[in-house]
């Protein structure tokens, strides 16, 4: 039967090692397992014909069916958004993000996200934790351009998942920040967490999770800098809160950047107010990613040029450098 409609999974238990009946199904089933566990409680899964727990260990020689329901459609609505698809294949896609779409549909932006125009750009969706969804494997702001990843398949999007957290994905962004770091390569490794005072910020707390990120000037002038950025995690907000910690924030970033041109001196100061004026948002485009692919273990490459209306901006600073 065609992956993604409702069909029985028929397993034998044959592996002499302790495992829990959900660790087990999610292995062999290319499930999450949390899915494998959903299914489990849900009634879905007998074992030599009970109804077992997720927490039951396998034994062998042990007959397990498995009745995994057909997809239900998904609650957001399918629109019919361009999108700027760099790469496709059955299992997956590569996005170019516009600036100004949201990710996922949430109170305040229930239509017009990424979300919404995948339902209607792909056909081939096969269910996602039992719903037929793209699965965003990692976010971009609102107001980020650039590439993200969108796993079609569970089991795909399960491999991506895991190869983020053992930080086999590698994703590259460029940004304009005010100022000049001290050196022309620097990493930050410094813990993000909420901020204590404005829940809907984030910034490096004692208490917060381990963020990396590393640094690398592309070109200098007069009163800012273009960055190369890699990411080797994937916290909320990372490259912006990082650069404003290290007193470098993102040209354009209005909230963790507002204003700052204004309070520069000396003859940077009406160079960073010209090219202030100039950024119509944040500047930072997420502008390469290369992962393993999660069926071949081939590396995919993808690249997206800088954002169209960023270039005006980076044009201006070039011709203007030493002015």
């Amino acid at each position: 039967m065609p992956e993604g409609e409702g069909r029985t999974e028929n397993l034998e238990v044959r592996e002499t090692a302790p495992e829990r009946l959900d660790v087990y199904l999610a292995r062999h089933l290319s499930l999450s397992r949390s899915r494998a566990a959903a299914l489990i409680e849900e009634g879905c899964v007998t074992v030599d014909g009970r109804t077992p727990r997720k927490s039951d260990v396998v034994q062998p020689g042990q007959r397990i069916t498995v009745a995994i329901p057909s997809p239900q459609p998904a609650t957001a609505t399918a629109e019919p958004i361009p999108l700027d698809i760099r790469y496709e294949d059955e299992a997956l896609l590569v996005v170019n993000k516009p600036t100004g779409m949201v990710v996922h549909p949430a109170p305040g932006h229930l239509t017009g996200t990424l979300v919404n125009a995948l339902l209607h750009a792909v056909s081939d969706l096969s269910g996602i934790g039992g719903v037929l969804r793209p699965g965003i494997v990692h976010r971009l702001d609102r107001d980020t351009s650039g590439l993200i990843l969108v796993a079609k398949t569970e089991h795909a999007q399960r491999k991506l998942s895991d190869a983020f957290k053992h930080r086999q994905i590698r994703r590259r962004y460029v940004t304009m920040t005010w100022g000049h770091l001290p050196q022309q390569s620097l990493t930050v490794d410094a813990p993000i967490g909420r901020h204590p005072k404005d829940r809907k910020r984030m910034a490096v707390v004692p208490l917060g999770r381990r963020a990396v990120t590393r640094l690398r000037v592309r070109e200098s002038w007069l009163a800012a800098e273009l960055l190369e950025v890699r990411l080797e995690t994937g916290r909320t907000h990372q490259i912006r809160v990082h650069l404003a910690h290290i007193g470098h924030p993102v040209v354009g970033d209005r909230v963790y950047g507002a204003g700052w041109e204004r309070g520069m001196s000396g003859p940077g100061h009406r160079w960073a107010l010209e090219l202030a004026s100039r950024i119509p948002r944040q500047f930072l485009h997420a502008w390469e990613l290369v992962f393993p692919h999660p069926t071949t273990g081939l590396e995919v490459r993808c690249r997206a040029p800088l954002a169209h209306d960023l270039i005006p901006a980076l044009e201006w600073a070039r011709s203007h450098a030493a002015s």
